[in-house]
């Protein structure tokens, strides 16, 4: 008689039974484990599939002018997204869906069809609230909404190139969106929601992390200034057939940059047909060799080393100078002597150009150098070019009458306006900002000694005023100090310069008495057969510093004497023979 197998090997039997019985222990212990000591696993498992955290656009910050007028705001828009598999079930909704969106219905359908595996696609970015809300009242599935912020710019092209713009997310591109990125981005926030596998929403939860709007940020642009810079400029280019030009004014006293213009332009809020060339802020990136506008610094120099006085003379006749093969030549035929003075009226390349050999090259670099000129403005604005100030160990004398006169330097439009401002402060020089500054008179560098700015100041004072001088200018009531000039295009690619093509520029300070605005005008390649820049470029700046020192409330200080009338001496009469008493 044979025995059963669990008979003869009784431990077996034991040992299954032992091992289910731990393994049941095991399963009972982790659903104890799970659903009583540990049940934040569980949970945090089925969040992971269901809840979302969906973001909440920042409010960018506000950008205005000095006085507080809106050169950029955000508005609210939606944009609309879709799942392309919960489309692909409403087919018959998508022509009225594409009628919504302004969208061909066949495109529109071939993209969908394009996209029928993806669970995000974007239908259309910047709709209104009330174009959004249209759409999703078609109650197509799949169809969904993300509120999100535009920026909208009041001034448009007025103010293009200064503010700049952002993208379609809201990111700064250009200008001050730009610089100031961070500043004006602020921090997005987080909603917390639940959804189901299919992605879509089943409930609003809780705001798990507020949005942070951005910082506002006020400019230290005057808008009136900026639309009266603009409107004088545009026309002068249509007038003179001009290709491009820019003008840029400071506060002398703060450094604040109080307008900045270029033409062409282009407007911000609608940038479809936009041209990269409309986008340049030439005032701070296109670089040119400032002519004659730099003779005045020359002659700071000159009178800073002690050897000169502003009585010297120097012998200009016959109007030429020959360097070797190099021939320098004065515009104007002048015959005789010129005073310091009369070589700024005259603009003397030959009369500079001496006082430069005397005075050596060092000394007129290293001043041009203290006012900023071929140096860093410290705007930090996007793209902005240094330039160049040459400098070598042993300067030649055609670089020494070249640099004395304005050309083998390259320098930006707003670099002219600071060291304009530099010397109309007398001789210090002030850091310049594009946000609005609180106090005036700050402290900064003597970079010309204060007498020899004075004198200089005086003498470009002449230059505008007399006889002979830069007439137009003028700016009625006020005394107004500048320097015109006109410098000849460098060739693209090849040395020498372009023929026929010049730049005429007008640079100077008023007013005289009390210097509170420093203006530089370039424009570009006039063809109507004029380009000096008391021609071109001195008009302009008259006409805008005449309506910036009013609209500044800006004491007039060329006022006629005021003549006390005469009373009239009262005559007696008789009584009684129609007289009175």
């Amino acid at each position: 008689m044979m025995k059963l197998e669990g008979a003869l090997y009784p431990w077996r039997f034991r040992l299954v039974l032992v091992l289910l019985a731990l393994m049941t222990g095991a399963i009972v212990w982790r659903i104890v484990d799970l659903q009583v000591i540990d049940h934040d696993f569980l949970q945090g498992q089925g969040d992971a599939r269901s809840v979302r955290h969906i973001p909440i656009p920042a409010h960018r910050g506000l950008i205005t002018d000095r006085n507080g007028e809106p050169l950029a705001v955000s508005t609210p828009v939606t944009t609309l997204w879709a799942n392309g598999k919960e489309l692909q079930a409403g087919r018959s909704q998508w022509p009225a869906l594409a009628a919504a969106l302004g969208q061909e219905s066949k495109t529109f359908a071939q993209r969908l069809e394009q996209n029928a595996k993806r669970e995000f696609m974007y239908l259309v970015r910047g709709l209104t609230p009330e174009q959004g809300q249209a759409v999703l009242d078609l109650k197509v599935p799949g169809v969904y909404a993300i509120e999100e912020f535009r920026r909208f710019y009041p001034a448009g092209e007025v103010t293009a190139h200064v503010v700049g713009f952002t993208d379609i997310d809201d990111h700064g591109r250009e200008g001050v969106e730009l610089a100031f990125d961070d500043w004006l981005g602020g921090v997005p926030g987080k909603r917390q929601v639940l959804k189901d596998r299919r992605g879509r929403l089943i409930k609003d939860v809780q705001v798990a992390q507020n949005a942070k709007a951005g910082k506002a940020l006020a400019l230290s642009i005057d808008l009136r200034l900026q639309y009266l810079a603009h409107r004088e400029l545009r026309n002068a280019l249509t007038e003179f057939g001009a290709k491009a030009g820019s003008l840029v004014m400071l506060d002398v006293q703060t450094g604040e940059v109080l307008a900045m213009v270029n033409h062409p332009t282009y407007n911000p809020n609608n940038r479809r047909n936009l041209q990269p060339a409309m986008m340049r802020n030439r005032a701070m990136i296109d670089v040119f060799e400032p002519g004659s506008t730099v003779k005045p610094f020359t002659i700071s120099a000159a009178l800073q080393t002690g050897r000169w006085k502003p009585t010297d003379k120097v012998d200009v006749y016959p109007g030429t100078l020959q360097i070797g093969k190099y021939t320098i030549r004065d515009v104007s035929k002048n015959e005789g002597v010129l005073d310091l003075t009369g070589i700024l009226i005259k603009s003397s390349n030959v009369g500079v150009s001496k006082i430069a050999f005397d005075i050596g090259a060092e000394s007129v670099y290293s001043l041009m150098q203290q006012v900023g000129l071929g140096q860093d403005t410290g705007l930090g604005f996007p793209g902005e070019r240094v330039g160049n100030l040459p400098n070598h160990r042993i300067w030649p004398k055609a670089e020494t009458a070249t640099l004395a006169y304005g050309y083998g330097l390259s320098v930006t439009a707003i670099q002219l306006a600071h060291a304009y401002a530099t010397l109309a402060n007398d001789g210090r020089s002030l850091p310049l900002t594009m946000t609005r500054a609180d106090s005036r008179g700050a402290a900064g560098a003597q970079a010309i000694p204060e007498d020899v700015a004075i004198t200089v100041q005086g003498m470009l004072q002449q230059v505008v005023e007399a006889p002979g001088g830069v007439f137009r200018a003028k700016v009625p009531a006020y005394h107004v100090a500048g320097k015109s000039g006109t410098a000849r295009k460098a060739t693209v690619g090849s040395k020498g310069y372009t023929q026929n093509a010049y730049r005429s520029l007008f640079a100077g300070f008023a007013p005289v008495n009390n210097p509170r605005i420093a203006m530089v005008v370039v424009i570009d390649e006039p063809s109507t057969g004029a380009y000096y820049g008391g021609l071109i470029s001195a008009p302009v700046f008259g006409k805008v510093m005449a309506g910036a020192l009013r609209l500044m409330n800006i004491a007039p200080d060329n006022l006629p004497p005021v003549v006390a009338p005469v009373a009239p001496q009262a005559v007696a009469q008789t009584p009684g023979k129609g007289g009175r008493t």
